[in-house]
């Protein structure tokens, strides 16, 4: 996984004392107005903005495959490093885009129960959830049979 840059999950609309870090829960977004009126927004957001992907563009994840959560968690991780000044609200508000089937019954659902979550939240979620000891187990196997052998001709 790539880097994130430091305090990127605090770089957004909400207030410091908004902020709980331990449960990483944001309790305060913006009112809908803020969000379409862009003379509320900030030049460096403004900027950000323009650097930002369009949600459809961002690699999509199904459940299946391999390695697709991990490609979308760094996908998001990089848009953090190479858009260092984007909000994290930005990014979250965007994430229902990215899931398409099971993964998007599941997304609704901890959206729902858990309500407005900052990145890294969702990142340990999504890991949490798609990184189990099935998905584990399958890509060491995968690896282990599919060994470069001196004696074998290809």
């Amino acid at each position: 996984m790539k880097p994130q840059p430091e305090g990127h999950a605090l770089e957004n609309p909400y207030h410091q004392e908004d902020i709980k870090p331990d449960s990483l829960l944001v309790n305060k977004a913006r009112s809908k107005s803020q969000y379409q009126d862009g003379d509320n927004m900030s030049y460096s957001e403004k900027e950000a903005l323009k650097h930002l992907p369009e949600a459809s563009s961002w690699p999509k994840f199904s459940g299946t495959g391999g390695y697709y959560h991990m490609e979308l968690i760094d996908y998001i991780d990089g848009l953090f490093i190479d858009v260092p000044s984007i909000p994290d609200y930005w990014i979250t508000a965007r994430l229902n885009t990215a899931f398409k089937g099971n993964p998007s019954i599941w997304y609704t659902e901890m959206k729902e129960i858990h309500g407005r979550r900052n990145w890294p939240w969702w990142k340990i979620q999504i890991i949490q959830k798609y990184s189990n000891g099935t998905w584990i187990w399958k890509k060491t196997m995968s690896f282990e049979n599919d060994k470069y052998s001196v004696d074998i001709d290809p």
